[in-house]
């Protein structure tokens, strides 16, 4: 994966110099101009450079005497999806992520990247995986690889994929492995920060440690599931909705053999012969307003389900996302299995 940082170039560069860049990035060929701070000053594409030139400027001269001012940028923490959308359909391919202070820290490439969504992904992977020892006894369920990179990093790769790049991991057991694989996330261009739990905080809890998200929406999901989940479109229906808290669900169908029949005292109202029921079951990924996570208590063993139950007393409105895609949740050595072989099938 290419950097970031391969965008930017500083003021006072040479043409010359700035040419070769281009090169180097081929099809993404734009440069985004700054100081030595990283601060946007302007763009650059091989145009500007062939206007230049047509000017009379030699490739020794400064790139500051043909940029862009003024370049189209996302602004971290207050992106509007509507804008990303916009962006996207009128081909901006290529656009400087600014943090409050015009500082370029991220650079999302809608070639590779299918949005960029304004949320903080927490995943938790503190737990001790029992039902797959021995397999767990000494790498962490989340390291476990499937097909040719471990569990966890799918989630992450699907999660980057949608321009989430603010990450969180809930760590425990064995989380040292974890971290020293991720590290701070800067080869995928994300950066990625480390809750430890000191004790079993349950699938939310440690979510409670948390002080400085950086967006409006936080998304919380196990790190051991294996999905194709669009999380941008997951995203716009809890926007269209009005939630406060999403729930990706899981339809489950139940075929009935037999005639079922309605009574009501005794009396047959109505039959319908051998239906199918569907149900929906937790998916193990949340989506929901940060505000709400007030409701978590501190540092306390504290479920998702928990939390919903909470809100549900407290009228918030939570709403059922049942998934369409693909779903594993990767808990018993037959679901590990399942996934050896369902990965070379899904298409992510």
């Amino acid at each position: 994966m290419r950097s970031y940082r391969d965008h930017l170039i500083l003021r006072g560069t040479t043409i010359l110099q700035a040419l070769i860049r281009l090169d180097e990035l081929a099809k993404d060929a734009i440069l985004f101009v700054v100081d030595g701070n990283d601060t946007l000053i302007g763009s650059l594409t091989d145009g500007d450079v062939r206007r230049g030139l047509i000017k009379g400027l030699s490739t020794s001269c400064r790139v500051d005497e043909i940029i862009q001012a003024n370049p189209k940028f996302l602004r971290k923490g207050e992106t509007d999806i509507d804008q990303v959308i916009e962006y996207r359909e009128k081909n901006f391919r290529v656009l400087p992520i600014l943090n409050k202070e015009n500082k370029v820290v991220n650079v999302v490439n809608f070639r590779e990247t299918r949005s960029y969504l304004p949320i903080d992904a927490v995943v938790m992977a503190g737990g001790r995986g029992q039902r797959l020892t021995p397999l767990t006894d000494t790498i962490p369920k989340p390291l476990l690889r499937v097909g040719d990179k471990p569990i966890m990093e799918y989630n992450v790769d699907r999660l980057a994929l949608y321009g989430i790049d603010d990450f969180w991991f809930s760590v425990k057991y064995l989380g040292d492995q974890i971290k020293t694989y991720f590290a701070d996330g800067a080869r995928k261009n994300i950066q990625i920060q480390y809750v430890w739990e000191d004790e079993p905080l349950g699938t939310i809890g440690a979510v409670s440690k948390i002080k400085d998200f950086t967006h409006d929406y936080v998304l919380v999901t196990n790190s051991d599931i294996l999905t194709n989940l669009d999380y941008e479109h997951f995203f716009l229906d809890f926007i269209k909705n009005e939630a406060d808290f999403a729930v990706v669900t899981i339809p489950y169908s139940v075929n009935v053999p037999y005639a079922v029949l309605e009574t009501n005292n005794g009396h047959i109202v109505s039959f319908k012969e051998k239906p199918t029921y569907t149900y929906y079951s937790n998916g193990g990924i949340y989506l929901m307003k940060r505000e709400v996570l007030k409701h978590l208590p501190q540092n306390t063993f504290f479920n998702a389900t928990d939390l919903m139950e909470k809100l549900l007393v407290e009228n918030h409105k939570i709403i059922s996302y049942p998934l369409a895609g693909y779903w594993l949740d990767i808990g018993k050595p037959e679901d590990f299995e399942k996934a050896q072989v369902d990965i070379n099938k899904i298409k992510f």
